[in-house]
This record gives structure tokens, sequence and C-alpha cells, in this order.
């Protein structure tokens, strides 16, 4: 009996892909100094939002734009409901089959 090499496909994974050459920088989105500064920047962009939003007269057409903060919860909450109606009703509505596009 003669024993046979069997050799899987060759995957190219992050660890195998091949380097970049010196001296190049990574984008700038992806450096982690920058993506700090962006939750910072976010979120103290939040806070002057919330804020401006707790001490301006709201001048509300509606009882509801009233409440304390109302556009910052609001924006939240609308937010949370676009993400559950594009992971939960969208995306399967328009997924398809793994093998689709290889018939």
């Amino acid at each position: 009996m003669s024993e046979e090499t069997v050799t899987e496909p060759h995957v190219e994974t992050a660890a195998s892909a091949p380097a970049e050459p010196p001296g190049a920088r990574a984008h700038w989105l992806v450096r982690p100094g920058t993506i700090k500064l962006l939750w910072v920047f976010g979120l103290a962009l939040l806070a002057l939002v919330t804020w401006l939003g707790l001490n301006a007269h709201p001048h509300a057409k509606f009882g509801i734009e009233g409440t304390p903060a109302f556009f910052s919860w609001y924006g939240f909450i609308a937010c949370v409901a676009m993400v559950v109606f594009a992971k939960f009703i969208l995306g399967p509505l328009l997924s398809r089959r793994d093998g689709y596009y290889d018939d």
C-alpha cells in the first residue's frame, strides 16, 4: 500500500498575506490613535448636544418634544430601530443561499 499525501487547498489568511512594504503606513481610519480620537470627539459631541438639549427652551410643537434631552434619546432609539430593521427584516429578505452565484 502506498501512502498518498493529501494537500489542502491554499487559503490565504491574514498571517500568510503579503507583508506591507517597508515604510508603508496603515490607513488613517484604522490607526489606534485615530480610533481613540474619533471616540473622544463623538462622545464629547454627544455630551454637548445633550447638554444643549437640557438647557435650551425646546419650542415644542408636540408634548413629547418638550421632554428633557428629547432629540438625544429619540436619535438613539431611531438608530437602534434602523439596525434592528436592517438585521432582522431587510437582511433575510435580501440574502441569497450560499451557492447562489456558483450556478
